[in-house]
């Protein structure tokens, strides 16, 4: 039998930290350097600039999440709140016809998890990055008119456009797949920065299960099913 090794105290701390994704380090520092500047000049704005900073860490965390493994369920690709649930006809950059699609919208604030991902597994198919506007990413007409990067996932149930739109205060859509790859559902696939909007457009074989105003998690909350039933489910960290 082979013997276990006793937990150091640095790795039990590390368990129960959550990491920090490698995209907020220049912020942080940012931030950090900030605050120890305005500090030395006035030391109220030092505590300001310290808030913002802890609040820079907060936003860029990146939590291990859990995922169904179950190629029947559609997950959310994003924290926040439901905003919209409905029928629309998707961007024309996806590609994916110009008949209306079920499309469930999660809407992040500046307080929520920012790092996307993916809603279902499958080959991303296409990639297409539209610029444009930075209206608040809550309306409806955010997702014609503001600036987007719009993921096409190829699977057996058929092809999934998830958007990644820019809001009122985000300035910046950060995409980490490619084109040609294959991803597990809850993968990471990119973050936006600061406040913004996902949506997800779902073949006709999908059932939403979720309603508008629920809580969304990123790679755990199921959105919709490919079918009514289903078995006893796995789940995977990432």
């Amino acid at each position: 039998m082979r013997e276990q090794k006793p937990m150091s105290i640095i790795d039990s701390i590390r368990r129960q930290v959550t990491p920090i994704h490698p995209e907020g380090y220049i912020f942080i520092a940012s931030f950090g350097v900030a605050a120890l500047i305005l500090g030395s000049f006035f030391s109220p704005l030092g505590w300001i600039g310290a808030i913002a900073t802890v609040w820079c860490v907060y936003f860029f965390r990146d939590p291990v999440r859990h995922t169904p493994v179950d190629d029947t369920l559609v997950v959310s690709p994003a924290d926040g709140v439901i905003s919209s649930i409905g029928y629309f006809i998707p961007p024309p950059e996806l590609g994916l016809g110009v008949e209306p699609l079920q499309r469930i919208s999660v809407f992040m604030s500046v307080f929520d998890c920012h790092v996307n991902r993916a809603p279902v597994a499958g080959r991303i198919v296409k990639i297409a990055y539209k610029p444009g506007l930075f209206l608040n990413a809550d309306l409806d007409k955010a997702s014609e008119d503001n600036e987007r990067n719009g993921i096409v996932i190829e699977t057996a149930g058929g092809r999934f456009g998830v958007v990644q739109i820019a809001g009122l205060i985000a300035r910046r859509i950060v995409c980490f797949v490619r084109q040609g790859e294959s991803l597990g559902a809850g993968d990471r696939l990119g973050l936006i920065r600061f406040g913004s909007r996902v949506d997800v457009y779902l073949p006709g074989v999908a059932r939403s299960l979720v309603t508008i105003g629920s809580k969304a998690v990123a790679g755990e909350t199921v959105l919709a099913e490919l079918r009514s039933s289903a078995g006893k489910r796995v789940f995977k960290a990432s």
